[in-house]
C-alpha cells in the first residue's frame, strides 16, 4: 500500500489545498462567497437541467465483488444480528470468505476487468439520458477517481482505472452533462462504545476492538473512518475538492448524512463547486436530500419517491432499475419498462428529474437484463421524447385514481406507484403553444372520453388534437373547457402510455 501518498494526501486535506489530478489552474477570483445568502444566488434551475429530464448513475465497487444482499455489504458483513434488510449478510460472509476476511480483503478481487467506459455511456445515451455518472465515492470509503487524497482508490487498487474520469471524457465527447455523486460523509467512525456497536447509524462500519473497522493502522483507519473528527472534515472536504476542481462536474449530489458535516464545511464544498463552475463557463449544481442544503441553494433529491403535488422548484429523485440492491447482486430482480416509465412521467409532470440507477457486476458487465430495459426506455423516448424534452409543466400535474402511497422518504409518494389509463398527466412545451396529455396506460378504444383541465389563461381555443407515434387523426371537439375526443383501435395506442398533443391557435 502505498502510505507515502495517504500522509501527503492527508497533508494537503488540512491545508485545503487545490486536490486537481491537472496542471495547476490559473486563480480566478471566485464568483460567490463562503455564505448561504451569497451562494443562493447561483441559478439552480439553468435551461439545461429543466430541458434534460434523465439521467443514469451507478453503484460500484468492491461491495459488487460478493455480490450478496446489498451495497451495505461492507457494514452487514460485522454485524452479527442485524435487523431488516441486513439479515443473513454476517452469516453468509463467515461461510464464504472465513473469519479473518474484512472488506478490504476484496478490493485486489474488484478487477473490473471488462469494464468497456465507452461502452457504457453509448448505453446509456441510446437510453435517453442526457447527463450521467459514477457513485463517486459510496459510504465504504473507496473512491472511483485517481485520488491523490484518498489512497483507497480505484486508480492505485483493484481495478487500477480512473473510472470516474473515463466516463466523464465519453460524456464530454457526447456533449452530455455529467454528475459525479458522494456518499461518504457516513464514512466517520462517531461511536466507539461496544454497546453501541450495533446501533450507530451515523457511522457506516460499527465498531468492534476486534475488528478491521476499528484499526487505527496508518492506511486501514482512513478507510474504516477511524480518525478524528477534525480530520475527517478536511478529508471529506478535500476529495470533493479534487473532484471538482480535477474532472469539472456539472453535478454533485449527496447522500443522506450530510447533516453531520459541519455547517461551514458543506458552505465551503457548495463554494468551491459553484465558483469552479462559473469559472469554467458551467451552470452547476449541487443535489442534496431532506434538510441537509437550504432549499434555495441546492437542488432536493427524494430517493425511490416523488411529489404528491407540483413542486414550485425542480426536484430530483433517484431511482433504480433493480428491485433489491442498488449494487448487483446474485439473483436480482428488475423492474419492467411499465411500472418506471409511468413513474418517470408523473415526476416530469411535477417539475422533477429522474435519475436512474444500474448495477453493473464486479467485472465491470451490465447486465441483459438492465440492459434490455435501458433500450426499451430509449425506444420509447425516441418516438415520444418530444412530449418529454424540452418541456415544462402545465398549470396543473394532472389527475386520476392512482392510490398514493408514501416514498421511501416519508416526504412523497412511492416510486413505485401503479397507474392506469384512468391516471392523468401533463407536460406543455416552451411556448406554451402545445399541451400533451399523457395517459398512463391505455384506455379503451373506440370509446369517447372527456378530458378537463386541458385549457389555461393563455390558451382557450383549441386549434388540433393529434396522437403522437400514430399517424391516426383522432375524432375531437371542444365544448366550453372540456376536450372530447375518441379513441382509436388498441394497435394505435401505446401500452405504456398513449399521449395526445393538443395544439392551440
Amino acid at each position: 500500500m502505498k502510505i507515502s501518498k495517504i500522509i501527503l494526501g492527508v497533508i494537503a486535506c488540512i491545508s485545503l489545498a487545490s486536490c486537481s489530478n491537472d496542471s495547476p489552474k490559473s486563480e480566478k477570483a471566485p464568483v460567490y462567497e463562503e455564505s448561504w445568502e451569497s451562494l443562493s444566488k447561483n441559478n439552480k434551475e439553468p435551461e439545461w437541467f429543466a430541458d434534460a429530464k434523465l439521467g443514469i448513475y451507478f453503484h460500484w465497487g468492491p461491495y459488487c465483488v460478493p455480490a450478496y444482499g446489498n451495497e451495505w455489504y461492507p457494514r452487514w458483513m460485522y454485524m452479527k444480528d442485524p435487523e431488516g434488510w441486513g439479515k443473513g449478510i454476517y452469516e453468509y460472509h463467515k461461510k464464504t470468505y472465513g473469519d479473518n476476511f474484512d472488506y478490504h480483503d476484496f478490493i485486489p478481487m474488484f478487477k473490473a476487468e471488462k469494464f468497456d467506459a465507452s461502452e457504457w455511456v453509448d448505453l446509456f445515451e441510446k437510453a435517453g439520458a442526457k447527463f450521467a455518472g459514477p457513485v463517486a465515492q459510496h459510504h465504504d470509503g473507496f473512491a472511483m477517481w485517481n485520488s491523490n487524497i484518498n489512497m483507497w482508490n480505484s486508480k492505485d487498487m483493484g481495478p487500477e482505472r480512473d473510472v470516474l474520469g473515463e466516463i466523464f471524457a465519453e460524456l464530454e465527447k457526447r456533449d452530455m452533462k455529467t454528475i459525479a455523486t458522494f456518499h461518504h460523509a457516513r464514512n466517520l467512525q462517531r461511536y466507539s462504545s461496544d454497546s453501541l456497536q450495533w446501533g450507530g447509524w451515523n457511522s457506516h462500519f460499527p465498531y468492534n476492538p476486534n475488528y478491521a473497522t476499528s484499526s487505527t493502522n496508518d492506511s486501514l483507519k482512513y478507510l474504516y473512518g477511524n480518525i478524528d473528527s477534525a480530520e475527517f472534515n478536511e478529508y471529506w472536504l478535500a476529495q470533493i475538492k479534487e473532484v471538482v476542481e480535477g474532472y469539472n462536474p456539472d453535478m454533485i449530489w449527496f447522500d443522506a448524512w450530510l447533516d453531520e458535516i459541519p455547517e461551514s464545511y458543506r458552505i465551503k464544498m457548495v463554494a468551491t463547486m459553484f465558483n469552479n463552475g462559473v469559472n469554467n463557463g458551467q451552470e452547476p449544481l449541487v443535489m442534496y436530500k431532506q434538510h441537509d442544503l437550504p432549499r434555495n441553494v441546492g437542488v432536493l433529491d427524494m430517493e425511490q419517491a416523488g411529489m404528491t403535488e407540483m413542486s414550485p422548484d425542480y426536484w430530483m429523485t433517484d431511482i433504480t432499475i433493480s428491485n433489491e440492491s442498488w449494487s448487483y447482486i446474485q439473483g436480482q430482480t428488475y423492474k419492467t419498462l411499465d411500472m418506471l416509465l409511468r413513474n418517470m412521467i408523473d415526476v416530469w409532470s411535477k417539475k422533477g428529474i429522474v435519475l436512474l440507477n444500474v448495477s453493473p457486476t464486479a467485472e465491470g458487465v451490465i447486465n441483459e437484463q438492465q440492459q434490455k430495459v435501458l433500450m426499451e426506455l430509449g425506444d420509447w423516448l425516441s418516438e415520444y421524447g418530444e412530449a418529454v424534452y424540452n418541456t415544462r409543466t402545465h398549470n396543473i400535474f394532472g389527475y386520476g385514481i392512482a392510490e398514493i402511497k408514501e416514498g421511501f422518504q416519508g416526504e412523497g409518494q412511492s416510486a413505485t406507484q401503479h397507474f392506469t389509463a384512468n391516471d392523468i398527466r401533463f407536460t406543455k412545451s416552451k411556448d406554451g403553444k402545445t399541451l400533451y396529455v399523457f395517459f398512463l396506460g391505455m384506455p379503451q378504444a373506440n370509446t369517447e372520453i372527456e378530458l378537463e383541465h386541458i385549457l389555461s389563461d393563455n390558451n382557450k381555443v383549441i386549434n388540433y388534437v393529434s396522437l403522437l407515434g400514430s399517424n391516426y387523426e383522432p375524432i375531437w371537439k371542444q365544448e366550453g373547457e372540456i376536450l372530447k375526443f375518441t379513441t382509436p383501435d388498441t394497435d394505435e395506442m401505446n401500452s405504456i402510455a398513449t399521449i395526445l398533443k393538443v395544439e392551440f391557435e
